[in-house]
């Protein structure tokens, strides 16, 4: 069978490229083609009521602004730029912000803006295919003075339990402001990781037994499949450590101590992240060694039996070769003179036999085919 046949297809890989020109000025927006159209939720309480409703117009935001003590818009789909440059219009977003929404390849990160801050992170969708690798989207989060509005390239997040939280009345977070919503949201997002973190760790428990079972070329493909997998993970995890770090260290008036609180603990999941990443990658990296070293002992095994085999023939070959010789018995009585002997054949086969068997004794008792004792 041809190799081509055992390789394992590489998950498909998503580059990012820029899509603004060389040169273009600052905050220019430009739209990726392969964006969905855009689909505007709208969520608007207190401690007391909560409206939710789907907006289309942004002219429709303008009558519930103030109407309760937060307003959470959540956008799905990039596709539409006009619509992304009248929401920052709306609530006056900087447009070097509003060009990072739209440039979707951001790293996690902080940058304040006076009167309100812009997040980025990056989250895994909230259901992936089996045996798909870690595809991470990118969500945008603009936190101000009793609002947050948030960004993501399609539909589909791990939001849902924070939605019933709030339609629900359950915990603190009807009666808190727009940054403890901030924090729901972040935590969600982090929280998110573990689950994919755990199905890894059983997969690399599987190919770790199966590493040590048998190994074969086609476990070095998955074993670096996984490597390559687990190095998306720690790109995408580590700066959100960095990013959460920001927003409990740097104070700001949109942020009260309240939820700095809620954020160490945030911050605390995000290094719980980092561990297991870090662990799995030296567990995988751990595991080609293991794979290397199973390839060469099997390789081992099988060139000692070949060895031994070889070495009991080489006196077999010998006494066959000698008793083939052309020996004419009557020049001489010292020509062979088993030839001329009855039990000729049966002496060579016997000597053959009992060469072999000491041979194999003597191999047992130097521990070489296992299970015998060592001198």
């Amino acid at each position: 069978m041809s190799r081509s046949k055992h390789r394992i297809a590489a998950p498909p890989r998503r580059r990012s490229r820029r899509r603004t020109p060389p040169g273009s000025a600052p905050g220019t927006l430009v739209a990726d083609p392969t964006a969905t159209a855009p689909r505007m939720q709208v969520m608007a309480y207190d401690g007391t009521e909560l409206e939710e409703r789907q907006c289309n117009e942004v002219a429709e935001l303008s009558g519930w602004s103030g109407r309760r003590a937060v307003l959470w818009v959540n956008v799905e789909g990039l596709a539409d730029i006009e619509l992304i440059r009248r929401l920052g219009e709306h609530f006056g977003l900087h447009r070097l912000a509003l060009e990072d929404v739209v440039n979707v390849h951001q790293r996690p990160k902080v940058e304040e803006y006076g009167d309100h801050i812009f997040i980025v992170t990056r989250m895994l969708p909230a259901e992936q295919e089996e045996g798909e690798g870690p595809v991470t989207e990118q969500i945008s989060l603009f936190l101000g003075d009793g609002f947050l509005l948030t960004f993501q390239e399609r539909a589909g997040d791990p939001f849902n339990m924070v939605r019933e939280r709030l339609r629900g009345h359950r915990g603190q977070i009807r009666g808190a402001k727009a940054d403890y919503l901030t924090y729901a949201l972040l935590d969600a997002v982090i929280d998110n990781y573990f689950p994919m973190l755990e199905r890894y760790g059983e997969k690399l428990e599987q190919l770790e037994d199966a590493v040590m079972e048998q190994a074969d070329h086609r476990q070095t493909a998955r074993i670096h499949a996984m490597k390559r997998d687990l190095l998306a993970l720690r790109r995408s995890i580590w700066p959100q450590r960095e990013m959460i770090n920001s927003l409990v260290r740097d104070s700001s008036p949109l942020i009260n101590e309240q939820t700095r609180i809620y954020l160490r603990d945030c911050y605390d999941h995000t290094i719980q992240l980092m561990d297991l990443v870090e662990t799995y990658r030296e567990i995988a990296s751990g595991l080609v060694d293991v794979h290397l070293s199973s390839i060469s002992t099997r390789m081992n095994e099988i060139m000692k039996v070949l060895t031994i085999i070889a070495t009991i023939f080489i006196p077999l070959g010998f006494i066959a070769s000698l008793y083939g010789m052309n020996f004419d018995t009557r020049v001489s009585p010292w020509n062979m003179p088993e030839l001329e002997w009855v039990f000729g054949y049966p002496y060579a086969l016997g000597l053959m036999a009992a060469v072999a068997l000491g041979l194999l004794y003597y191999f047992w008792r130097k521990g070489w085919l296992g299970g015998g004792p060592k001198d």
